[in-house]
């Protein structure tokens, strides 16, 4: 429910090609790391957003969503679920045409909310797995 192919395919092939990633850091022991890798060598264009504001794979980072000075396609949550409704309703704010939260990440107010203020949404997915399977 939280995933339809049709939309997964969407966000991946037709939503844009600027993916901000929050909760992207310099640690390559996190998921976000290695996703952001697959992300570019997919031809999107990530920007790391974090507290810490580092730079990541080249990429300049922010320490929110309203700090990035260009728009944002989508946004890739990597934050834990408790936290991932409020970086939602910034992607809203921010005219950002899908969310994405990554696997172990839901909110399912959340998701209604931004499929209610006309988001593409994905839940619960990952996109360095789903893009192989897109083929």
């Amino acid at each position: 429910m939280y995933a339809e192919t049709g939309i997964i395919r969407k966000i991946i092939e037709r939503t844009g090609d600027t993916w901000a990633v929050v909760g992207l850091s310099t640690n390559e022991q996190r998921a976000a790391f290695g996703v952001a890798e697959v992300l570019q060598r997919y031809g999107k264009r990530i920007v790391p957003v974090h507290p810490k504001a580092e730079t990541v794979h080249g990429e300049q980072g922010y320490r929110s969503l309203s700090e990035v000075p260009f728009p944002v396609d989508v946004v890739d949550v990597f934050v834990h679920s408790e936290l991932a409704g409020a970086i939602a309703d910034e992607a809203v704010e921010i005219g950002a045409k899908a969310v994405w939260f990554q696997l172990g990440v839901v909110d399912e107010e959340a998701y209604e909310r931004t499929r209610s203020a006309g988001l593409d949404m994905v839940m619960d997915r990952c996109p360095a797995i789903e893009i192989p399977r897109l083929g």
